[in-house]
């Protein structure tokens, strides 16, 4: 049997350390550069009589889909090796018809995925993992979703002008030959006096919460890896430390979780039935821990090379079928106001769950 890794080829190490450890384990792996699809790789499918078996071409070989025992979800590029120079008009379509194929595909195959497209999209919601970490008693900041200029003034002014915005996607611009990434920043008063442009595109307020540190808790199953940093060790990562990048890399450190903490993390987990995530907290200097947002498939490598966290082997030992899996195939939906009040002051344990999303 084969493990299925779906990716691209610009991808960093994390893929490779993980096929040795499937590979030490005796299983074959076959690696899938999203990149190269549609082009210089095939995808069939099919349902029906007179349908061969379905089966992936790539540059590396063929694989007959029926031998997957498991899929690893990492990244699609699709289209992004197409030859630039064909219409636009045709590349398009080419791409979306490309996407829908392989979104198809994840979402109808039968083996383990970590994680399928349909829990990831519904997870990415912020809005929805806001109201979901609250109501399994997660403390979350303030919070405003919106276009409106007037309804962030009055937000900013509730909040002594203390708030920070941000974008609900990984958002970059393209200009002069350079990516420039969106990311936190605290908004000024001349900020809150030039926000005609608001109305074209709606972002996310939250109040400015107090930073002793950040954590990065990074969940695969149930196991939890769980680093800190103080972002204002570099310049410009006072309100977003991705902003230092690699400048902060070496001043990680690891971070033991309350009891409480990462028992609320891993009902989160449940609720939208992810395998993976990487949860953004912050810790105050009072010793609160306030919950900022879940990424499904947020980057880990650098703590497994700079730490070495094991997060790679947990991960393979998910697809081996050798740790515990989320896998239960209803998809949850947002929480009504008596829920909230149900899960905060009568929260089931993990082992009343266990029946219902472990396997």
């Amino acid at each position: 049997m084969t493990i299925l890794i779906i990716t691209h080829s610009g991808e960093n190490p994390c893929v490779e350390t993980v096929s040795s450890a499937l590979r030490a384990a005796g299983r074959n792996v076959f690696r899938f550069d999203t990149d190269d699809y549609p082009g210089a790789s095939h995808l069939t499918l099919g349902f029906g009589e007179g349908i061969e078996t379905p089966h992936l071409t790539t540059r590396a070989g063929s694989l007959a889909l029926d031998q997957v025992e498991a899929i690893w979800y990492r990244r699609l590029r699709v289209g992004q090796g197409l030859d630039k120079t064909i219409d636009s008009e045709f590349l398009e379509p080419a791409i979306e018809e490309s996407r829908r194929t392989l979104h198809g595909f994840l979402a109808t195959t039968a083996p383990f995925v970590l994680d399928p497209l349909p829990r990831i999209r519904y997870a990415e919601n912020k809005q929805i993992q806001l109201e979901v970490a609250q109501s399994f008693g997660l403390e979350v900041p303030d919070s405003l979703f919106s276009n409106n200029p007037d309804a962030v003034r009055a937000f900013a002014s509730v909040h002594d002008l203390n708030i920070v915005t941000k974008m609900q996607s990984s958002f970059a611009m393209t200009g002069g030959g350079e990516e420039r990434v969106v990311f936190t920043n605290k908004l000024s008063r001349e900020d809150l006096a030039e926000l005609d442009g608001l109305r074209l595109c709606p972002m996310i307020f939250q109040e400015l919460i107090p930073k002793q540190l950040e954590l990065r808790v990074t969940i695969v199953g149930n196991e939890l890896f769980c680093c800190a940093i103080d972002s204002a060790l570099a310049s410009g990562g006072a309100f977003d430390w991705r902003r230092a990048g690699a400048g902060l890399a070496q001043h990680w450190i690891p971070h033991t979780l309350p009891t409480d903490i990462c028992t609320r993390l891993l009902k989160v987990m449940d609720h939208f039935t992810l395998n993976y995530g990487a949860v953004d907290i912050i810790l105050t200097p009072d010793g609160r821990y306030v919950f900022l947002e879940i990424n499904p498939c947020g980057e880990f490598y650098w703590l497994e090379d700079c730490l070495g966290f094991h997060i790679c082997k947990a991960i393979a030992n998910l697809l081996l079928g050798r740790a515990q899996r989320r896998v239960r195939n209803i998809f949850a939906t947002t929480l009504s106001n008596q829920q909230r009040i149900n899960n905060q002051d009568n929260c089931p344990d993990r082992h009343s769950l266990g029946k219902q999303t472990w396997s």
